[in-house]
């Protein structure tokens, strides 16, 4: 139907006939001449309807936006001055000789236009439209790329790319599953894959050595910015390797994504200890961008009168921790105020701080709330312990360990984003040596990945301290984004049922869930290990945008709603009694 793509057409193709096909992006009627913009998927070319060709000139009337249309015609150079150097095409027109109307269109809910803000929801409930805006198709475009770069380097590096089942067992793995009921077996249910994690692992098993998956992944949790109910993982597993095996993959490959699509270099890989993320920035998941790191206190402010630091100061689970933000003076009252309600919001009582007019005079060159509740020597050993200057700002984070890890953390991104701080457009890391376990709000001990990652430690020692046990897990953090993360497996039958037993899980219950990989590990198991990647935060992050949506051609809203399908949506009775399911559910 057509010979060029609108967006490719150049003063090349001088004096050539050709054919077009698109949609019309704008009509403008200039002096009895018409001139088209038409647009498809290579960019935008402008078409001249003139009024001696009748039969054309007449349809060119009655064209409105986003109609599509097939032009035949000449290519010629456009007149002087008239030239638009800011488009690919912008120095050549085309003259019909020919126009069909091969599909009208109603007027649009909003202009196909980059530079108009659009409600999202609006967005969402026309995305066939959103989807024509040129900053959209961008977006999936280079997705795709993505993709097919991630493919070929695996493939390079001699990785199978093997499909796992979709439709498969519950089995736990942090996130509350999505389960589909069986017809064939009523009572039954499958469930979707948080993760293709256990297959994986048996194809290890299996002998391939090899593995990786663009692979589909449903999780039934509470949704934010970057997360959405299903999302693309790209998952890879390889046997008889040691960590730093996997982490060498992994990194290449985002290197290579971020040197194609970005014209940009990773440096070096940062590692840091799950420990030191979390001592130093509050989070497992720093932006290393921002130069700014929490410095611990508690053993300066301990025996101080001034209770809101050495109560905290001397509780085990809580710390007290100051922030030094250099040349952060010039924040206002308003300012220190907004950063207070910011933090408040996560928990935090309070922020305190003390701004530095002159390091060299703590008799007058500081002014803070809290100086008549600090004697002058304990202020002398914070700044000198901060290395602090004159025209720098303390911040202070005093209570438990959860409320200023997160308050502390987040003030951080957010003064690092208000005053710009950052030192580079990337800041790649990792963080290794993560707890095997964490404590949950029950009280009881929880992977803080999944059960079978494999421990730096004996079966003997696990069971003794299973807190303190160190997984050999690693995650990678991109701009304070955790892109991927992975571990070694377990890969000792006997070892995974210790797991499985200081989880609580019983014997019975981990056959019942788990006998199809018990029964693996006993037919003899490589050490194997692998990663996944999130591709939707990999492309937010290259396509520069913070919304996860933006990234996905059709997304689910933050209520896992598709507000183009309506889904999700009741469903016949007819078809829940085949299910032999009945809803109890009542309409309010």
């Amino acid at each position: 139907m057509k010979s060029h793509y609108c967006g490719e057409i150049t003063s090349s193709n001088l004096k050539e006939e050709v054919t077009i096909c698109g949609w019309i992006h704008r009509r403008r009627d200039h002096g009895g001449v018409i001139f088209l913009d038409v647009r498809d998927i290579k960019g935008i070319c402008q078409v001249v309807v003139n009024p001696d060709n009748e039969e054309s000139f007449k349809l060119a009337e009655s064209i409105r936006n986003e109609f599509v249309v097939q032009i035949s015609g000449l290519v010629r150079k456009r007149l002087e001055g008239t030239v638009n150097e800011n488009m690919h095409t912008g120095e050549i027109e085309i003259e019909v000789k020919n126009i069909t109307i091969l599909s009208k269109a109603d007027t649009p809910v909003f202009p196909i236009d980059e530079y108009q803000e659009v409600n999202e929801d609006v967005r969402l409930k026309n995305r066939v439209l959103d989807l024509r805006r040129p900053e959209m198709k961008e977006r999936i475009i280079t997705r795709s790329k993505i993709s097919s770069l991630i493919r070929n380097y695996l493939d390079k590096n001699n990785f199978h790319e093997i499909e796992t089942p979709i439709l498969t067992k519950a089995t736990p793995e942090g996130a509350r599953d999505y389960i589909l009921p069986s017809r064939v077996q009523p009572g039954s249910f499958y469930a979707l894959p948080q993760s293709p994690q256990l297959f994986k692992q048996l194809l290890m098993m299996g002998g391939f050595d090899k593995y990786y998956q663009i692979a589909r992944c449903f999780r039934d949790e509470d949704l934010r910015a970057d997360r959405q109910p299903e999302f693309t993982q790209i998952d890879i597993e390889a046997s008889f390797v040691d960590q730093d095996e996997i982490m060498k993959v992994s990194e290449k490959m985002i290197k290579n994504i971020i040197k194609e699509f970005c014209d940009d270099s990773l440096e070096k890989f940062e590692v840091i200890d799950w420990h030191d993320a979390i001592d130093r920035y509050g989070c497992d998941k720093p932006d290393l961008r921002i130069p700014l790191q929490l410095v611990e206190i508690a053993d300066l402010v301990v025996d101080e009168e001034f209770k809101v630091f050495s109560e905290p100061a001397k509780k085990e689970g809580s710390r007290v921790v100051a922030l030094k933000v250099p040349n952060g003076n010039s924040l206002t009252r308003g300012q220190i105020d907004d950063y207070t309600k910011f933090v408040s919001k996560l928990g935090a009582k309070g922020l305190a701080y003390i701004k530095i007019n002159d390091v060299k005079d703590l008799e007058n060159g500081i002014q803070s709330p809290i100086l008549k509740f600090l004697n002058n020597e304990t202020i002398s050993k914070i700044i000198e312990t901060l290395e602090v200057n004159t025209d720098d700002i303390i911040f202070f984070g005093a209570g438990t360990e959860a409320t200023v890890n997160l308050s502390m953390s987040s003030l951080i991104k957010k003064i690092g984003e208000d005053l710009n701080l950052y030192i580079s457009k990337w800041a790649p890391c990792w963080v290794v040596n993560f707890p095997m376990f964490e404590i949950n709000k029950e009280g009881s001990l929880t992977p803080l990945h999944h059960p079978f990652t494999l421990p730096k430690c004996s079966k003997k020692d696990i069971l003794d301290n299973p807190d303190k046990a160190i997984a050999h897990a690693y995650d990678v953090v991109l701009n304070g984004y955790e892109i991927g993360g992975g571990s070694l497996r377990i890969y000792d039958k006997s070892m995974q049922e210790t797991i499985f037993s200081i989880l609580n899980i019983s014997k019975e219950e981990a056959d019942n869930k788990f006998g199809f990989l018990l029964k693996a590990l006993s037919t003899g198991c490589p050490p194997h290990g692998g990663i996944a990647f999130g591709l939707d935060r990999i492309v937010m992050l290259v396509t520069d945008t913070t919304n996860i949506r933006d990234v996905i051609a059709f997304p689910k809203t933050q209520s896992a709603a598709c507000l183009l399908t309506d889904a999700p949506s009741k469903v016949e009775k007819e078809q829940l009694d085949e299910l032999k399911i009945t809803s109890t559910h009542k309409e309010e």
